[in-house]
């Protein structure tokens, strides 16, 4: 049995956070279900108030394999450390040569941080740097390793 699933995120601001996930992670934007043109043609067909339609965004892996990704307006902030985090492994993983990996690694913070992203902590392993410790534009961790 195939099980499939979404990743949802809760948020303040469904749009950005989307736009910059989609950064991070070379996602694009989820086309509408079948037979719907547009997002908004699925709302008003299922009933959902016109009020609520920017209450969400979707994202979807563009080769169809990776789940899905939702971004869910809610009222309140994130509060305490998330639980669940991503580590985007942009290095190649610890089999990569240390300067290779770490001149990738490099790059993906600065392509991240341009997007929206902070550093929040670098970590050494060794005496060298290893990995960074960042937060989304809303305050959510993650890792570039």
């Amino acid at each position: 049995m195939t099980v499939r699933w979404t990743l949802t995120v809760d948020c303040a601001e469904p749009r950005v956070l989307a736009r910059f996930w989609a950064v991070a992670l070379g996602y694009i934007e989820r086309p509408p279900p079948a037979g719907f043109a547009r997002w908004e043609d699925w709302f008003s067909h299922h009933g959902v108030p016109e009020s609520e339609w920017d209450d969400g965004a979707y994202l979807s892996d563009p080769e169809g394999v990776l789940p899905n990704l939702s971004f869910l307006k809610v009222p309140e902030g994130k509060t305490v450390k998330n639980r669940l985090h991503l580590d985007i492994q942009a290095g190649g993983g610890r089999e990569v040569p240390w300067d290779t990996r770490w001149e990738r690694v490099v790059e993906a913070v600065a392509r991240l941080t341009a997007a929206g992203a902070t550093v929040v902590r670098e970590y050494e392993l060794d005496g060298r740097p290893d990995h960074f410790l960042m937060a989304d534009p809303e305050g959510n961790e993650f890792c570039v390793l």
